[in-house]
């Protein structure tokens, strides 16, 4: 039931952090549920069920790498032929990938873009990011400010 009214409540901000990192609607919507799945499967193992949520964020983010280093390999290796034709996601998300700050997002390193993308989008706490990112608060503070100041120059260049 606790799994349930997490669902409810966090479903839809899940997908959108994992969108953001994973920049495809389809594979983020996988991302999140494999995540409840995973929690599902390990709530009687949980120490403190308070902080399921940070669990889920946590595995969202984790198994958004994975996906980004999975494409990585695919796109390595994939035959160079004819072009592909566009994807039905592709329309899905268009409207996210016309925003310069979505732009700007994409050429960061991934845990600048990490960083941010939990602070600004999650408004989630240091602590909390670190949590998540598996990383310390100072390492969080850096891959931000970092982050920010690339932001600026990426949107300073877009205007």
């Amino acid at each position: 039931m606790a799994v349930t009214a997490l669902y409810s409540a966090h479903y839809r901000s899940l997908v959108r952090l994992a969108v953001l990192l994973v920049r495809d609607m389809a594979s983020a919507e996988e991302v999140v549920q494999d995540a409840f799945v995973a929690i599902h499967g390990a709530w009687r193992r949980l120490r403190d069920t308070d902080k399921a949520l940070a669990y889920l964020r946590q595995s969202v983010v984790n198994r958004s790498r994975s996906v980004l280093r999975h494409r990585a390999v695919v796109e390595k290796y994939a035959p160079k032929g004819l072009p592909d034709a566009p994807s039905a996601e592709n329309g899905a998300i268009g409207e996210l990938e016309r925003s310069a700050v979505i732009e700007a997002l994409r050429g960061l390193p991934a845990r600048q873009r990490e960083a941010l993308v939990l602070r600004y989008y999650g408004d989630l706490s240091e602590a909390e990011i670190a949590h998540a990112m598996g990383i310390s608060k100072g390492a969080v503070k850096s891959h931000t400010a970092r982050g920010m100041a690339a932001l600026r120059m990426a949107l300073e260049q877009f205007s």
